[in-house]
């Protein structure tokens, strides 16, 4: 028991909150856009290509999947499903800004204007990253989960220092937010202001582990306000009111206004990748709801209600789909031109001794290979000769 006259230390100011909480915290149904007014009154010219990169990011997918399977990509990590979520995270952005996208986003890199066949030289393991990031504004695609994220926070508060007119626009899956780089990347950006939108894609599965075993939080929105920013919650299906969240936090965080932690809620209807069984967790069942919220369908049936697309105006969506689709057939049926050398460009600025002498090693063993193997002496011949083996 507490004893007459003990100290009772006070706590000073600074353990007070620094913010109301309230204003923070995400509502508790994801927001939905499409079958709702907002939908009725949302920009045409917005909605339908909303739909031609859905239908373009679909058709991207299915056409990977299936080089994949001829042996043309080393592997695949569809976003089948979660189409508007990429979609959307690639258009709110401008050119001067910067898009932080996990392995599994290289359909947002397209969105944004990569060419298809430069998104997966990676994935095919052709050349470094395969593309230039600091032509496009897209950082590598990282396989290491949530790395990236302090990057983009890095990047953002540079440009904030330097009084550029930058946001960064970081990408990461439920699992990703099970890592340390997550939070300490939450945590650095609303220290610091840091004009930083991070989008979780809630698919459900870290690989085949489900969200309820990574936490036990209302949800992954809730987790921005331990941080000092705002969560939304979104559904990440409905690709206009991803769209509308995402467009909001940019112009949040162009205008000073920090960081937000955005939660898109959606579901990869196939594996994590080609070599995952994912019926070893989840039911086929499962699947087919989600078939039936699938992103495209949503987005069509809105263009209908407002009579903004009829069936020729579809067919020329999939038109353009098919072609994109047959140029990044050609280029990946193209056996590539590799010079080996190149592992060790673009590693360190300056080459360090082991690189330099790795590089001489292989450089020596290429030269040997040209030169082509030297005549064997008689002492060398096959001794199998005249034996009948």
């Amino acid at each position: 028991m507490e004893q007459p006259g003990a100290h009772r230390p006070i706590p000073p100011p600074a353990w007070q909150p620094r913010t109301d909480p309230a204003p923070l915290l995400p509502d508790p149904e994801p927001y939905r856009a499409l079958g709702t007014d907002a939908a009725r009154t949302a920009d045409p010219a917005l909605l339908r290509s909303l739909y031609a990169h859905l239908v373009r990011g679909r058709r991207y997918n299915t056409q990977a999947t299936a080089l994949t399977r001829q042996g043309r990509l080393a592997v695949y990590p569809s976003s089948t499903g979660q189409e508007a979520c990429e979609v959307a995270a690639a258009l709110v952005l401008k050119d001067q800004d910067w898009l932080f996208p996990s392995y599994r986003d290289t359909l947002a890199a397209v969105a944004r204007g990569l060419d298809p066949a430069q998104a997966l030289s990676l994935l095919r393991g052709d050349w470094h990253t395969g593309y230039d990031p600091r032509e496009c504004r897209i950082a590598p695609l990282c396989t290491p989960l949530a790395t990236q994220l302090p990057h983009a926070v890095g990047v953002a508060h540079a440009a904030r220092l330097k009084g550029d007119d930058v946001v960064a626009l970081a990408m990461v899956g439920d699992g990703g937010t099970s890592e340390g780089d997550f939070h300490e990347a939450l945590n650095f950006a609303a220290v610091w202001q840091a004009p930083v939108v991070f989008l979780v894609q809630n698919n459900g599965f870290a690989i085949s582990v489900p969200l309820a075993k990574q936490t036990a939080a209302p949800s992954l929105a809730h987790k921005a306000v331990g941080y000092g920013m705002p969560g939304r919650l979104v559904d990440g299906n409905d690709a206009l009111a991803v769209y509308e969240v995402l467009d909001s936090a940019v112009r949040r965080a162009r205008e000073g206004g920090g960081p937000t932690l955005v939660e898109a809620v959606t579901y990869r209807l196939d594996a994590h990748t080609n070599a995952d069984d994912a019926t070893r967790y989840r039911t086929d069942s499962e699947v087919e709801a989600w078939r039936a919220h699938d992103p495209i369908a949503l987005m069509e049936r809105a263009l209908a209600d407002r009579g903004l697309m009829d069936e020729e105006g579809r067919a020329a969506v999939r038109e353009e789909a098919e072609a994109m689709a047959a140029a990044l057939r050609a280029h990946l049926n193209e056996d590539p031109q590799l010079d080996p050398m190149e592992l060790f460009t673009h590693v360190f600025a300056e080459q360090t001794s082991q690189l330099r002498e790795q590089a001489a090693q292989l450089r020596a063993e290429l030269a040997a290979e040209e030169e082509g193997p030297a005549e064997r002496g008689p002492e060398e011949a096959d001794d199998t000769e005249g034996t009948g083996r």
